[in-house]
Order: C-alpha cells, then sequence, then structure tokens
C-alpha cells in the first residue's frame, strides 16, 4: 500500500467549505472569549460544534458547564471532546481491542487444552511402561495407547481448526484497524490526506531533510460561483475528480492531501530542482483543464474546471508555516494575475 493511500478525521467531522466555516468561527470565538475559554484545538472543536447544532446533547452539556462552574475544567473539555467529537473512532479502536483480547483468550486456552492433553499422554506412556512387567496385561496396553493417541490426534486436529480460524480473525481484525486508520488521515470526499495529516507529514520532511522538498498548492477557479450556479453536489464532483488526478498523477515520493474547501496540496521530496517541480505543477495544470464533468440529470456538459497553482521550495530553516505561505503566496498571485496558471 503506497504511503498516500495507507495514511483522514477532522475534515470528515466538519465538512463545511471555507465560508461556511468562517461564519461558524465567527461565532465560537466570541463565545470562547465572553466565558473565558483558552484557545487551544480541544475547545476549538467544542465550540465550533456547538454552533453547528448537530449534537444538542453536547450543546446542554456546555451551557451547563459554563453556567454552574463559571469556567470551564479540562478534564471536562476533553471528556465532552471524548464523548462528542471522536467517539466513532475511539468505539471503533476499543472493539478491535476487545477483539483481540478474546483471541488471545481463546488461543490460550486451546494451548491449554493441548499441553494438558500431551501430559495425560505422558502419564499413560509411563503406566504402560510399569505395566509391560506383565505380559498378560499387553492388550490393555495397546488399547490404553490406542485411546491416548486417539485423544492427542483429536486434539491436534481441534488446534490446528482453531488455529487458521485465529488467523482468518486477525486478517479481518487488521483489515478494521487498517480501516481506522485511514479513516483517521484521509478526506473522505476526495480520498487524498486530510490537513492534519498533510501538516504532519509536511513537518517530517522538513525535519528529515528539507534539501530537495517543495510544495504545490492549487485552488480550483471560482469554485463558489460553480456551486452556487451548479449545486454543492455537483462541486462535490469536482472536488472528486480533481483528488482523483492528484492521486494517479503522484510520484513515487509524492503526497496529496485537501488543505481546505476547494484548495489542495502536494508534497514533493527529492526534487532535482525548481524548474522539475514547476514542470510537474504545470502538467497538474493542463490536466485539469481537461476534465469535463456532465450533470446526471441532463448530461449537459459543465464549464471547463482550471486551477491556479504555488510553488515553493523548502529552504534550510523552513518551518511547515514559511513554507505552506511563500506556496500560498505564489498561489495568489497567480490569482491576481489572471488565474488558471502556475507562480
Amino acid at each position: 500500500m503506497r504511503e498516500s493511500e495507507r495514511l483522514a478525521n477532522a475534515l470528515a467531522l466538519y465538512p463545511e467549505d471555507t465560508q461556511e466555516a468562517a461564519a461558524l468561527l465567527k461565532q465560537a470565538v466570541p463565545l470562547m472569549m465572553r466565558h473565558g475559554i483558552p484557545p487551544n484545538p480541544v475547545h476549538y472543536a467544542l465550540w465550533y460544534t456547538y454552533c453547528r447544532g448537530h449534537e444538542p446533547d453536547l450543546n446542554h452539556q456546555l451551557d451547563r458547564l459554563v453556567k454552574e462552574a463559571g469556567s470551564f475544567p479540562a478534564d471536562s473539555a476533553t471528556k465532552l471532546f471524548r464523548d462528542y467529537i471522536i467517539r466513532d473512532e475511539l468505539e471503533a479502536a476499543h472493539a478491535g481491542q476487545q477483539q483481540a483480547i478474546d483471541l488471545v483468550d481463546d488461543m490460550e486456552r486451546d494451548v491449554s487444552n493441548s499441553v494438558k492433553i500431551n501430559l495425560n499422554f505422558q502419564a499413560s506412556l509411563e503406566h504402560c511402561i510399569e505395566m509391560l512387567d506383565e505380559p498378560i496385561a499387553l492388550p490393555s496396553i495397546l488399547s490404553e495407547l490406542q485411546q491416548s493417541t486417539q485423544l492427542i490426534q483429536d486434539q491436534q486436529t481441534l488446534f490446528l481448526s482453531q488455529l487458521r480460524a485465529a488467523q482468518n480473525e486477525i486478517t479481518s481484525l487488521r483489515a478494521k484497524l487498517e480501516r481506522v486508520q485511514l479513516a483517521a488521515t484521509m478526506d473522505s470526499l476526495t480520498q487524498v490526506l486530510n490537513r492534519n495529516t498533510f501538516t504532519r507529514l509536511l513537518e517530517q520532511a522538513l525535519g528529515n531533510e528539507p534539501q530537495g522538498v517543495a510544495l504545490v498548492m492549487l485552488d480550483i477557479d471560482h469554485f463558489k460561483q460553480f456551486n452556487d450556479q451548479y449545486g454543492h453536489p455537483l462541486g462535490d464532483r469536482v472536488l472528486q475528480h480533481v483528488g482523483q488526478l492528484l492521486r494517479n498523477a503522484l510520484p513515487a515520493h509524492g503526497i496529496a492531501a485537501r488543505y481546505g474547501g476547494e484548495e489542495f496540496c502536494i508534497i514533493l521530496q527529492r526534487c532535482a530542482d525548481g524548474d522539475s517541480v514547476y514542470a510537474f505543477a504545470e502538467q497538474l495544470r493542463l490536466k485539469i483543464r481537461t476534465l469535463r464533468i456532465k450533470t446526471r440529470s441532463t448530461d449537459e456538459l459543465l464549464d471547463t474546471v482550471t486551477a491556479s497553482f504555488g510553488v515553493a521550495f523548502a529552504e534550510s530553516g523552513d518551518s511547515v508555516e514559511s513554507l505552506v505561505t511563500r506556496a500560498d503566496d505564489a498561489l495568489y498571485k497567480a490569482k491576481r494575475n489572471g488565474r488558471n496558471q502556475v507562480q
């Protein structure tokens, strides 16, 4: 499995576009300030969700806390975040953990039974050896050995069957865990990495060796007007097509992510020079321009999709913020200069 496929999640939890998210934050931040709530990711997530109004129980809990406590206890915030924001991920992880525990318990029981049968067989052999001093007892010896041997064969057959079942269970459990991991790193709509994972991987790339690391940022042109004209479902299809195009076009050491709304990022590593990065971005621009999307109801061919690109090469001492800022500045330069170009 490629790194980009193995490695969404915050954006899956918060599918709002940039405008919607900004409007919700304009409500959430004043609420936090009014109640003296420290600005940190957990608190932002809770009050952003509060303003969305999709979790009435959470809203009730938050209202009660700020009214009764007069403050916002950190342990309460953590519990609410766990219970209302990431509960699905935790439930999936707990279910996987319990399956693993049950599987180990079953295997321990089966191995214990096998050991017990073998000890009984050993005791039977010792008894038979003692009986060999009495020739008349030979038929009894053979009968006892036959029964003990049959018990061992039956236990070994059962254990082998249960071991194979355990192997199948392990395979199924591994697949479930991989799906949970994938859901925590991927953007569910576009199937590229989410912003949190992008930030972590870019920080890792810069920490390992900034030499040869480049960042490509792209923004779909006039996307708001597209959504207004054709509706959000068709806008989602455009994002899905662009995500697929990015996945197919990635080089071996490339990582694609949805940065937010209609904006995407690509981390390139082991780049020879700026010209090769520019050429890669230019090829992507041309491929996006060739996308043709039709409405499902009328089969009407929609307007050509274009995107503006900003490219930045990592320098010694770069942080995630400084590299993203330079790529973002280049992207907005492309937009100011007429869009559908690489800067």
